[in-house]
């Protein structure tokens, strides 16, 4: 579809790209505007990327609406042409099948799909999986991009860098829950996301992981600047770790001794759409040689 720059009253413009999410769309916004960011538009106060569009903070007084429209709709031609997007990989350690969020669906039970059987083991039916290892090898085999932050402070959109006909389908809770424990992992629809906080949610709840990704403390040494671990363009790899890893890593959390496994990359869609697993593949070697030097 032809994109679409409407304004939110006097000071936001919004830039709808597509009505449906897709990876392609994604590196598009995100390219324009980390753009936005190293080469800010006098007036500009502040840029927000979605799944398939962005939001601009602007000061009227500053920057005329047709002209910022007019600079905007250069930097979307200029996006065309996109030879990078700053990217990071980030260790994402998951018990998967935890006791926790087990528990959890049992309590609202009466407000999912199918009570009999835990949220794992319904979306393996559903997916076309019989073996549980199998399943968790798909959910964590291919890194999740993230297409966004918001809603809740550091909740972060996943999508799994695989074909769509490979994509995981989670449909929400019939009825939202009205709890959730901090730091499930849970999936609906084509995204995975990780609660940041404790509190209600309609995804289904698969794993937990020690980590958190929301830290408004600041005990953590790489959570201390930004309070919040997910950032646009993020390549989240999800990696399933047993009983006795996540006692640890929580011991550490909870010590703030923890360090998160993080490492810069720069990511090119053109290289990556030739191949995306033979590209992916070469990334994941690369952030694997860096953490061990």
């Amino acid at each position: 579809m032809e994109v679409r720059y409407d304004f939110g009253g006097d000071e936001y413009v919004f830039v709808d790209f597509d009505i449906e999410m897709s990876l392609e769309v994604n590196f598009k916004v995100l390219s324009i505007c980390q753009d936005l960011e190293r080469e800010p538009i006098p007036g500009v106060i502040e840029v927000c990327p979605g799944n398939a569009s962005y939001l601009v903070h602007y000061r009227p007084e500053e920057i005329e609406p047709d002209k910022l429209v007019k600079e905007l709709r250069q930097r979307e031609h200029q996006a065309d042409r996109i030879a990078s997007i700053s990217s990071r990989m980030v260790d994402i350690p998951v018990l998967y099948d935890d006791p926790w969020t087990k528990e959890c669906a049992r309590q609202f039970g009466d407000r999912h799909q199918d009570p009999s059987v835990t949220n794992l083991e319904y979306l393996m039916r559903i997916n076309g999986f019989s073996d549980k290892q199998e399943f968790i090898h798909a959910h964590s085999g291919r890194p999740y991009w993230i297409s966004m932050v918001g809603f809740v402070p550091g909740t972060a959109w996943g999508y799994q860098m695989v074909p769509r006909s490979r994509a995981l389908q989670a449909p929400k809770y019939v009825r939202p829950r009205t709890d959730t424990p901090e730091r499930t992992v849970s999936h609906g629809g084509a995204f995975m996301a990780i609660y940041p906080v404790r509190g209600p949610g309609g995804y289904q709840l698969i794993g937990m992981t020690p980590v958190p990704v929301y830290e408004p403390e600041g005990r953590l040494v790489d959570l201390r600047e930004t309070r919040i671990l997910a950032k646009a363009a993020d390549r989240w790899k999800l990696r399933p770790i047993d009983r006795e890893e996540f006692d640890a890593i929580r011991a550490a959390v909870e010590a703030g001794t923890y360090r998160y496994r993080i490492i810069e990359q720069e990511f090119r869609p053109a290289i990556y759409f030739e191949d995306p697993e033979r590209y992916l593949n070469r990334l994941h070697e690369e952030a694997r040689a860096c953490s061990k030097s």
